[in-house]
């Protein structure tokens, strides 16, 4: 639930917005410059327990071979293994790459959809990943909530939520709206900069004049 005092989320993004300056985007936000929802959907599915590094090279590496659900599906299991190792779950991954690209052909046309609901039919996709795709891949609203958004918002006192799906629904409430599409983006690169889960730079932090500090034992 909402915090029952405001905080001021603009002001706080505009800071954060300004504290990523040179720290680089994210691997996701990298993709999704060419605003194509397979390359988003495939990429965000390699990014999980992942780092960004690593996520960056599989997806340049495995996007060279496959960029599309039946090019994906042309290659064998074991060629996206070793196009995209070491990301986390590597072989587990390359045989959802395969299932997903066949849904995709099977049911959708060839077409990810841009449909929240039919997005989360898919194999591996949950609601992190099915926001990014509307987001970053159609250019639709949505809210993307990862840990850092949702350990974010909840330390600077914004929300009450115990989970990242309530923090999605909360936020959906009462982020405005032409905030929805780049919190995660900027709370991805805060949160592994300044906002760390453990021991963060509270010292250097831009929203420390109105962060609450929820749940924060030690800070630098």
């Amino acid at each position: 639930m909402p915090m029952p005092r405001l905080f001021p989320i603009t002001r706080a993004l505009a800071a954060v917005r300004r504290s990523n300056r040179g720290c680089g985007e994210p691997s996701i936000d990298r993709v999704a410059r060419k605003r194509d929802p397979f390359r988003v959907l495939a990429a965000t599915l390699l990014s999980l327990r992942t780092k960004d590094e690593t996520t960056a090279a599989a997806a340049d590496r495995l996007f060279a071979a496959a960029d599309t659900p039946a090019a994906m599906l042309r290659l064998r299991t074991g060629t996206i293994e070793r196009l995209i190792f070491p990301v986390g779950f590597y072989r587990r991954k390359a045989r959802t790459l395969r299932e997903v690209s066949q849904a995709v052909l099977d049911l959708f046309g060839g077409k990810v959809p841009a449909d929240l609901e039919a997005l989360l039919t898919l194999k591996g996709v949950g609601r992190k990943t099915a926001n990014l795709v509307l987001t970053l891949g159609h250019d639709l609203p949505g809210i993307c909530v990862d840990v850092h958004v949702h350990r974010i918002t909840n330390r600077w006192g914004y929300l009450r939520t115990g989970d990242p799906e309530e923090t999605e629904m909360a936020l959906r409430k009462i982020l405005p709206a032409r905030h929805w599409k780049e919190i995660n983006g900027l709370l991805v690169n805060f949160g592994r900069t300044l906002c760390r889960p453990l021991s963060p730079w509270c010292s250097r932090c831009p929203v420390a004049p109105w962060c609450r500090r929820m749940g924060v034992a030690r800070s630098r």
